[in-house]
């Protein structure tokens, strides 16, 4: 019995530990991301297809909020797979709108230039032109989108990251504005929800976003709105994925 209480009682003591680690690391970020992002930047978040912003960028959008960013988005397709695309813009206005971006802040581009096709390469100067008018613009100081994996690996998500940095390479981007990247992490990691906090942690290298339990019924909320994508294995996702909770960002 004495060794099952010292047991215990070691037990108590590492979760404490833990607790208070966590905590100190949570506050310390939270004053270095409130330094690194600023407090009312013009933000825009890049996506590749609708329900991108909620399955995958739902801790930073309302990470970013608590910093009093103003966020703007740009979707690269509507979507049209399997010919939904004007269903899906209308489910990522609403999933937008549970997220706090409002309509008028909501930009699709529906175009044959960058179909919804996991098969097809978009071309790079492409999408970086149409990127870097968009940000010119709007006078964006930060933009975030996928990095080199894309997530999933989605030649779409890759086709992003590769446009960004083509620009950021190249220096065409305006004076003071930054790019952070959504880090992929292998398979295991992805699907071990809160689990992956330890990991994320140790191995984030710029920013890390979040969310409180309330924070994730409203990502949640925000998924849900993507009706005609919630076929049985996104269901398992929005359960078990690290990417509705947290997200780890780097500056390119």
């Amino acid at each position: 019995m004495e060794v099952v209480g010292l047991l215990c009682l070691a037990a108590a003591v590492l979760a404490w530990g833990f607790l208070w680690v966590w905590d100190s690391s949570e506050r310390k970020k939270s004053q270095e991301q409130a330094s690194l992002l600023g407090g009312g930047s013009r933000t825009l978040l890049v996506i590749a297809h609708p329900d991108d912003e909620a399955m995958f960028f739902a801790p930073t959008v309302l990470g970013l909020a608590r910093l009093r960013h103003r966020l703007s988005l740009l979707c690269f397709s509507a979507g049209n797979y399997y010919n939904q695309g004007e269903i899906r813009k209308k489910e990522l206005l609403q999933s937008c709108d549970v997220l706090g971006i409002p309509p008028s802040s909501v930009m699709v581009i529906d175009n044959r230039d960058f179909p919804d096709d996991p098969g097809v390469q978009w071309d790079t100067e492409h999408v970086a032109s149409v990127l870097l008018w968009h940000i010119e613009e709007n006078g964006i100081n930060l933009v975030v989108t996928f990095d080199a994996g894309g997530v999933s690996g989605h030649s779409n998500h890759v086709a992003l990251y590769a446009a960004v940095r083509t620009l950021h390479s190249e220096g065409k981007l305006p004076k003071g504005c930054s790019v952070l990247t959504l880090q992929s992490v292998n398979v295991l990691r992805k699907y071990i929800s809160l689990l992956d906090l330890p990991f994320s942690l140790l191995h984030t290298q710029d920013v890390l976003f979040m969310l409180t339990s309330k924070e994730v019924a409203q990502a949640k909320r925000a998924m849900s709105c993507h009706r005609s994508q919630l076929l049985w294995f996104r269901r398992l996702y929005v359960l078990f994925s690290r990417y509705m909770r947290i997200n780890s960002l780097s500056f390119l």
